[in-house]
């Protein structure tokens, strides 16, 4: 899919391979503090147990600006045991989890990552998903609210020893 940008830049959105790996670590690296940030190792394992639940936004010379990856599961809530186990994957399952939305810092603050999120949406509720769940960190709580997901409050999670937001968009 092609995405024409205001500034009339070209931007493709696709699926991850084994050859984007390392540039996603790079990224994820860039955006999350080493506690918080996913290991080469994991986001490899990802990628080969998932790689349709990555979504990656490039620019026209295929160099990846932002992406967001998580998993299909049945389970309702997002916990700590499914980032570092790609083996729960289920794509017939009810709610697309997020683990990561991820904009390389030089790309950060031009709507990137809100055009990567609409698109992701759209595929889940294309999907039949029941709709998508996420944790982030208070600050972000608006930012999500704004693509309609809602604030169940403080999460289980104490992935990067943080405390968490858990937000829901049902469809």
């Amino acid at each position: 899919m092609t995405e024409t940008t205001g500034d009339d830049v070209r931007l493709t959105i696709r699926h991850a391979t084994s050859a984007d790996v390392e540039a996603l670590a790079t990224i994820e690296n860039e955006c999350f503090p080493p506690a918080e940030a996913a290991s080469l190792d994991a986001i490899r394992e990802r990628v080969a147990a998932y790689p349709e639940c990555f979504w990656l936004l490039c620019d026209e010379n295929g160099a990846i600006i932002s992406f967001i990856n998580g998993f299909v599961t049945d389970r309702r809530d997002l916990e700590d045991d499914m980032y570092d186990d790609a083996s729960q994957h289920n794509l017939q399952g009810a709610w697309q989890m997020i683990f990561g939305v991820d904009t390389a810092p030089r790309y950060q603050h031009h709507g990137y990552a809100s055009l990567l999120m609409r698109r992701v949406i759209e595929d889940a509720h294309a999907a039949g998903r029941k709709g998508l769940v996420l944790t982030c960190k208070e600050r972000l709580v608006g930012f999500y609210s704004r693509f309609g997901y809602v604030d169940e409050g403080i999460s289980d999670s104490t992935h990067g020893d943080v405390v968490w937001h858990q937000m829901r968009l049902t469809f």
